[in-house]
């Protein structure tokens, strides 16, 4: 999120951001959490660190942490951005940005109300249209938004999150992981100038 907003102009990229739910992805492709294994969680805490110092991003992780994440649901707070990117797009961004920041950076339970709506006062929501978009998370049509866009990521072949699906030439390319950037330059024909360009 943070590198691609980076790149944005530099890459001269039209960035769209699309909310899915990962527990359905992982749950429609088989796929298990890296951290569930011992030794990968093990390793991930240290490279997560790495991670956040070299892209320069406020990560903050423990082996408490993981258990958390494993723990907490963002589908509450999945379909609040998705009910914003209905109504609302221009706050995606910030919107998607303040829930990651409270959930992998402050360790935030960001499935409860209002904790909502106190990330959504973050990003510049007023308390009215945070609170009718708290009220339309429920509604069958933000449920289908989500369950379409998550089912749109896995038919890109998303097995998990990030996801980055390239349109180029044509084609659709996906790319996994935060440490693909470097690569996704390359088949769209840029260069990569680090995790912060000047």
């Amino acid at each position: 999120l943070q590198v691609l907003c980076r790149y944005r102009h530099i890459w001269n990229i039209d960035l769209r951001f699309r909310p899915a739910f990962l527990g359905g992805i992982m749950q429609a492709t088989g796929n298990k959490p890296p951290a569930m294994l011992p030794k990968r969680a093990e390793y991930m805490l240290k490279d997560i660190k790495r991670m956040a110092k070299y892209y320069q991003v406020p990560v903050q992780i423990s082996e408490d942490n993981f258990k958390h994440v494993l723990g907490t649901s963002s589908l509450g707070a999945m379909r609040f951005i998705t009910a914003i990117d209905m109504t609302q797009p221009r706050y995606l961004e910030p919107l998607s940005r303040e829930f990651w920041i409270r959930f992998w950076s402050q360790h935030e339970d960001i499935s409860q109300p209002e904790n909502i709506l106190a990330v959504a006062g973050q990003a510049g929501l007023s308390p009215e249209l945070a609170q009718k978009l708290l009220e339309m998370i429920s509604s069958p049509a933000v449920k289908n938004r989500l369950k379409e866009a998550t089912e749109e990521a896995i038919k890109y072949g998303a097995f998990g999150m990030p996801a980055v699906v390239a349109h180029f030439n044509g084609e659709p390319h996906l790319f996994f992981g935060s440490d693909r950037l470097e690569l996704l330059g390359s088949v769209i024909g840029e260069k990569w100038l680090g995790p912060v360009p000047s």
